[in-house]
């Protein structure tokens, strides 16, 4: 089904503009050069499409569930640690979009990985890029929705004022509700996301401005001076038992989780307009905004904090972020506030199973995922809606929230996953780019000349360098436990777990992207590209709009 004739047959999407009609005709041509016939509805407009990484980011809630990650180096890991990691970030986001401008599908990173790599590497690395993308955006779906279960727990600690502690069955109990609400969303609110997504912009943005202006003004307004210029830029802590500059690199942890998500504008290339352009705009402004707006929140709060960073760590309200509301604006203030934060991580994980829909949706469409025949399927009845996937997704994030019920180091797993493997399947397609890609590589409507090519070096260092810091423990060497970084473990058994499905199994199956194009006689294609296959030409192809 084409994005047009789709829109014919909807009254809503027949009235639009002619220049979303001429966008509509001219995705749908990009997508076929690529081998795919339109099979979503295209609605996502530029700054929808940035909206929807903008609303996973959601920058306030972000900052709140990693604050924990910063807060161990003082001020100076919060606002500068936030500061270098988040420029470092942008430039993989503008190495992103140069790929994404030129070849825009929903199976992004594992289709340029399997277009640019060697003749030897492009399966291995294809399926291990797709499984490895997409069991990062499920543990980002669950590591969000764990810690609004546990920003709910707050609020209820706030209220009372009594420290009640949950069990750890209550809160897989408020997670798996959690879950549950998010994909009845995402299934039947495909009409509506659009809008939600541009409502998204304005709720984060008026978050960012109201805790700006709230913080230092109910420090002062509570008879308290702001923190010194000297303390917030200057003062670093060590509350961890690493070297204090190591301790300060491991505050980079936060925008590597928090500025984590705006690969979500590639997964829905294939629903956007203009493609070719609307995807890296949203890149670069989700990437962009998130380092000066981020960098804005944090020195307002290292302004107003208390002193005493162990202090806030070990918040009796169990958030960092809870403590630092309370101590500026007192219960009623601090309870107004952590509301607020808890709808929009309710917005965040509603946004971020839509993006992890996609992904896993094209990788079935592949025939990559098991019951891939079954979860490829689009609902016409639902909205042109991924329902299947959606679901299939549902239950994974229940059985993955499972490691919540053992300790809080397995439920950190959840981050660990969403993390290392988001980063592996971002640098390994820029690499491919590099090393074999070079020669094939045609830009698209947006493309950064000559600076191309040392933006996706730089940006190649800085992922390889993310996945290690995000295996070291946070607390120091020598870990008990309780206290042990499992992102080697968690992912490690992902990553060879899926090489060794591979080799065994899937080799024999898997050739990499499908083609779903009808030909000329009608029949729909769903034979590997070899032969004509437009991934082995020795001629490259141009994907860009004529």
């Amino acid at each position: 089904m084409d994005g047009s004739g789709a829109s014919a047959r909807d009254p809503e999407a027949a009235v639009a503009s002619g220049a979303s009609s001429v966008a509509d005709a001219s995705d749908s041509a990009l997508l076929a050069k690529m081998g795919y016939k339109q099979e979503l509805k295209r609605q996502y407009s530029t700054p929808q499409v940035f909206a929807i990484a903008f609303s996973i980011m959601g920058l306030v809630p972000s900052i709140a569930s990693t604050v924990t990650f910063s807060l161990p180096a003082g001020p100076v890991g919060m606002v500068w640690g936030w500061f270098t990691a988040s420029i470092f970030i942008f430039l993989v986001g503008l190495a992103m979009s140069d790929l994404a401008s030129a070849m825009p599908t929903a199976g992004g990173l594992y289709w340029w990985t399997h277009y640019f790599a060697g003749p030897k590497w492009k399966n291995p690395l294809s399926f291990l890029i797709g499984y490895s993308n997409t069991l990062g955006l499920i543990g980002g779906v669950c590591s969000v929705d764990y810690t609004l279960a546990l920003m709910i727990i707050s609020c209820v600690n706030i209220a009372q004022d009594d420290g009640w502690s949950p069990s750890r069955g209550i809160i897989y109990a408020l997670y798996v509700a959690l879950i549950l609400i998010h994909g009845l969303s995402a299934a039947f609110t495909g009409r509506l996301m659009p809008r939600i997504q541009t409502c998204c912009i304005f709720i984060n943005v008026a978050l960012v401005i109201a805790t700006v202006i709230a913080l230092p003004v109910g420090k002062v307004t509570r008879g308290e001076s702001l923190n010194s210029g000297k303390y917030v830029f200057g003062h670093l802590d060590n509350e961890t038992t690493w070297p204090t500059g190591w301790a300060f690199m491991l505050s980079w942890l936060a925008p590597i989780w928090s500025i984590g998500s705006f690969d979500s504008c590639v997964h829905m290339s294939e629903e956007a307009l203009h493609a070719g352009k609307a995807v890296p705009l949203g890149i670069m402004f989700s990437a962009g905004s998130a380092c000066v707006l981020g960098f804005l929140v944090l020195t307002v709060m290292a302004a107003t904090m208390n002193q005493d960073v162990a202090h806030t760590i070990n918040s009796k309200f169990g958030q960092p972020m809870a403590q630092i509301y309370y101590d500026a604006l007192g219960k009623n203030g601090a309870l107004g506030f952590m509301i607020v934060l808890c709808i929009i991580q309710y917005l965040i994980g509603l946004s971020l199973l839509v993006a992890a829909s996609r992904q896993a949706w094209a990788f079935s469409r592949d025939g990559a995922l098991p019951f891939s025949t079954f979860f490829r399927h689009v609902s016409k009845r639902i909205q042109y809606q991924p329902v299947r996937m959606i679901c299939g997704l549902v239950v994974a994030c229940l059985i993955l929230g499972l490691l919540c019920l053992i300790n809080n180091a397995a439920a950190n797993a959840l981050f660990s996953l969403f993390v290392a493997s988001n980063y592996l399947s971002w640098g390994t397609p820029i690499f491919c780019r590099i090393i074999w890609g070079q020669g094939r590589f045609r830009p698209g409507e947006f493309y950064t000349g000559r600076f191309s090519k040392p933006i996706a070096c730089i940006a190649v260092v800085y992922l390889m360098f993310g996945v290690i810091l995000s295996m070291f423990p946070t607390g120091g060497p020598n870990p008990a436990p309780t206290d042990m970084n499992y992102t080697v473990v968690i992912n490690g058994f992902v990553w060879i777990g899926c090489m060794l499905y591979y080799f065994f199994f899937a080799r024999h199956w898997y050739t990499g992207p499908l083609m779903t194009v009808e030909d000329p006689s009608g029949d729909s294609d769903t034979t590997p590209r070899d032969g004509a296959n437009v991934n082995q030409q020795d001629t490259p192809v141009n994907f860009k709009e004529e």
